[in-house]
């Protein structure tokens, strides 16, 4: 793997001198009540960084925001991505060197039940979050998180490269692709002239602790782990690009960093897994049930509300490979096991899936959830 830059073969380090270019800088990132957003806040605090947050509140009871203390982590304004009026002072309050834009309405299922709410969010949101960037004059890099759906699925074997046509089939994925156009236009009309960095990252299916979402297999599964109870699967052979949380988030930082300090760097990129573990949904719960030791390896179909969605989907990452030097670091099945270490924590904590926090249970009561994410940050990045 050759590093584009250097031309040398080596992998991309998250080390100390990685952390310590975010001490002090000021960051605002959409979207950080999320499940992402919040892992990516517990890295930038322990980095030092000056982060401000905007967002709903978090979208799911439990939230992960709210077990990590999020609050206390980064300034937090309540807000929604489609009221410029408040992101826009929200924005110029924090005079943000970094932008990273997260804030998504992020479920297909749910795009198909709301794609008004969809597209307003995903491709309004980037309108907004792209406006207050033209007019500030304190930006230097800005990262657009879309998806690895924003492109025309053709059911094909091989990967998606960055320069493929971007037309994703339903409202979540198109909103993603219209999202990923009206970068391009904004880069192109107003921030190229600015001396703005504009890159987008188009993950793959990210899987980690602490993600609460309806509609999500993992999720699924802790929930049917819960019960004691096989788990309910739509597509069990649909294969998809399955990584852990950490694999996006430390890339996307990675990206802010080198096109922060070389801005001909900026540009789009596929973040996703080796072909290797872009593994049927089926597979990906056998190993879970393993891995959590059910003692059963087996799923049930799940025919509630079937709408479109993709069979086959892979990325080709030889783009940030090259560039950066980055190639990821943990496999499926060790993501996995993350998952379930980190929500065995939460249950011994006394957590519970499918309820809120209590009023006085959010930070007290779960200092060893954000130990084992701490360890878990730790372990990813000395390549554990």
């Amino acid at each position: 793997m050759t590093d584009g830059r250097f031309g040398i073969k080596r992998k991309y380090c998250y080390d100390k001198a990685f952390f310590d270019f975010f001490r002090g800088k000021r960051i605002f990132i959409t979207g950080i009540s999320g499940f992402k957003g919040s892992w990516m806040l517990k890295v930038l605090s322990l980095a030092g960084a000056v982060v401000t947050g905007y967002s709903l509140e978090a979208p799911t009871e439990p939230a992960l925001f709210d077990i990590i203390g999020g609050e206390d982590l980064c300034t937090f304004v309540r807000g929604d991505v489609r009221d410029l009026e408040s992101l826009k002072k929200a924005f110029d309050a924090a005079a943000p060197e970094i932008v990273i834009h997260m804030a998504a309405q992020p479920i297909v299922r749910e795009s198909y039940r709301n794609p008004v709410y969809t597209y307003g969010t995903n491709v309004m949101g980037t309108v907004n979050i792209l406006e207050c960037v033209r007019l500030s004059d304190s930006v230097k890099t800005f990262l657009n998180v879309t998806t690895d759906k924003v492109y025309r699925n053709l059911e094909r074997q091989e990967g998606y490269k960055e320069d493929e046509v971007l037309d994703g089939y339903d409202p979540y994925s198109n909103s993603k692709s219209c999202s990923e156009l009206v970068t391009g236009s904004y880069l192109r009309s107003f921030l190229k002239d600015k001396g703005v960095a504009v890159s987008t990252a188009r993950a793959g299916n990210v899987i980690g602790g602490g993600d609460f979402a309806k509609d999500r297999i993992i999720p699924d599964c802790v929930r049917a782990a819960g019960r004691g109870e096989p788990v309910g699967v739509r597509n069990p052979y649909s294969v998809r690009p399955y990584q852990h949380v950490l694999e996006p988030i430390l890339a996307y930082l990675m990206i802010v960093k080198e096109t922060y300090e070389h801005p001909e760097l900026a540009g789009n990129y596929n973040v996703g897994p080796d072909y290797s573990d872009c593994v049927q949904t089926g597979v990906l719960v056998d190993c879970f049930n393993k891995c959590w030791g059910l003692g059963f390896d087996s799923f049930h179909g799940d025919s509630d509300f079937r709408p479109h969605e993709a069979g086959l989907l892979r990325l080709d990452c030889d783009k940030i490979k090259n560039t950066f030097g980055w190639a990821p670091l943990w496999n499926y099945r060790k993501a996995v096991a993350a998952v379930v270490e980190w929500s065995k924590v939460y249950l011994e904590c006394g957590g519970i899936f499918d309820e809120p926090l209590p009023a006085d249970g959010k930070r007290s009561a779960f200092g060893p959830v954000s130990e084992v994410m701490e360890k878990q940050i730790a372990e990813f990045c000395g390549g554990k």
